[in-house]
């Protein structure tokens, strides 16, 4: 359905600050710039391919357009992933992490590893930041809004989980932490985050906890709780591999999946809350 090129502008402008809110730290982190620089054409191709999933379903389940078909999903993620690739190549260009005289390979891979999480970014911030007489609007047509499947709960958890490791994964910390954590501590850390995300989930009582999850005896709880921090190990485990963070031993590996996916662990919990 046609809008008005106001309301199409003011989208356009919310995406913009979502990206900026959710992926700034990122386009500030060294380690981030040389994996752009590093990574291999394969690499960069499957996480265009995932992040492009990653915007279809949320997109389809917790989008703005709440009736848009499947086409209009499509072009919708399409315009996303263009604007996060126009936003992380301004901004890069801004802070001198691309000029002109650098290879065509390296420009591309910074800036297509900046604006993947950028894109999720504009997605959510497109969907959620919204106030005024839409947010109004949009209040009033809650009732019409999809209900998200299994699926579309664990492609929501998947964007949550995913904003909130990108901005850590790269990171160095993650392997000084993993290195030095004695398996006591690594138990900890799992155990701290199945507790936070059944918190999350059951008890605090976040907005729309209600209405997305349903604690229907122990058993659900210990389900969901469980299915949520197996989203945050596997988002964890994906975003070490394509920041070359699997180069060292196997316990080494599992300890960064771990330690990263506390971090993960926020995202996908709270993501199914508040993404929706």
């Amino acid at each position: 359905m046609t809008q008005p090129v106001s309301n199409s502008l003011r989208e356009y402008a919310r995406g913009l600050a979502g990206g900026l809110m959710f992926s700034l730290p990122l386009l500030y982190t060294m380690e981030v710039w040389w994996a752009g620089f590093v990574a291999e054409p394969l690499r960069l191709l499957l996480y265009i391919v995932t992040v492009f999933l990653l915007l279809l379903g949320y997109n389809y389940y917790a989008g703005l357009h709440h009736d848009a078909c499947w086409s209009e999903v499509v072009i919708d993620s399409v315009e996303e992933m263009g604007l996060g690739l126009l936003l992380a190549a301004a901004l890069l260009f801004l802070l001198g992490q691309i000029e002109l005289d650098h290879t065509p390979y390296e420009i591309i891979g910074k800036v297509t590893v900046e604006a993947m999480t950028v894109a999720i970014g504009i997605s959510v911030g497109t969907a959620q930041l919204g106030g005024g007489e839409g947010g109004a609007r949009r209040g009033v047509e809650g009732s019409a809004k999809r209900e998200a499947t299994f699926g579309g709960q664990i492609v929501i958890a998947f964007c949550g989980a995913v904003l909130f490791a990108a901005n850590v994964a790269p990171t160095e910390e993650i392997i000084t932490i993993a290195t030095e954590s004695h398996l006591t501590k690594l138990v900890g850390i799992a155990s701290l985050s199945l507790v936070l995300t059944a918190l999350i989930l059951y008890y605090i009582e976040f907005t729309g906890s209600r209405r997305f999850v349903r604690a229907n005896g122990v058993t659900s709880v210990v389900v969901g709780t469980v299915i949520s921090y197996a989203v945050a190990l596997v988002v964890s485990a994906m975003m070490l591999w394509f920041f070359g963070r699997f180069e060292a031993g196997l316990l080494t590996c599992l300890s960064q999946v771990v330690v990263l996916g506390l971090a993960a662990t926020l995202g996908a919990s709270a993501g199914r809350l508040l993404l929706q």
